[in-house]
């Protein structure tokens, strides 16, 4: 595992994320799955790193590429993916669905039996990266 110029550990971070998702054998470990199946399709060069480690979670799947683009969290009802700079993100097929009243953060909760937009959900994935890159 390498440290990176801001600390965070990375090369370790995918096998976690791997982890995360077969904790859950249900609906929530398969819709991470595909969610982060469908960033890496957005962004081939997105890198996933391990955050905010502690002893009430564990630590969060981040996606990031030149700043983060979204956090993956697994509670029991929902998979909630925060965008980070979501606020600033155009979202013309009203993914954002969660964190609405924040000034800077917006969030996707995808419910079981939800069907995700793949199609909109990439396109917002690379907006995201743009945004990182303007």
């Amino acid at each position: 595992m390498v440290a990176n110029k801001s600390g965070r550990q990375e090369g370790n971070a995918s096998r976690l994320i791997d982890a995360r998702i077969e904790e859950f054998d249900d609906w929530r470990g398969k819709t991470l799955s595909r969610l982060r199946t469908l960033i890496r399709e957005a962004d081939p060069e997105v890198v996933e790193e391990w955050k905010w480690v502690k002893p009430s979670s564990g630590g969060t799947p981040v996606w990031h590429h030149n700043g983060g683009i979204c956090t993956g969290e697994v509670y029991k009802g929902v998979v909630k993916l925060t965008f980070f700079k979501g606020a600033s993100l155009e979202d013309p097929s009203g993914l954002f669905n969660s964190s609405l009243e924040g000034k800077v953060r917006r969030a996707i909760d995808v419910h079981e039996g939800d069907r995700i937009d793949e199609k909109a959900f990439k396109a917002l994935v690379r907006a995201a990266v743009a945004l990182n890159l303007s």
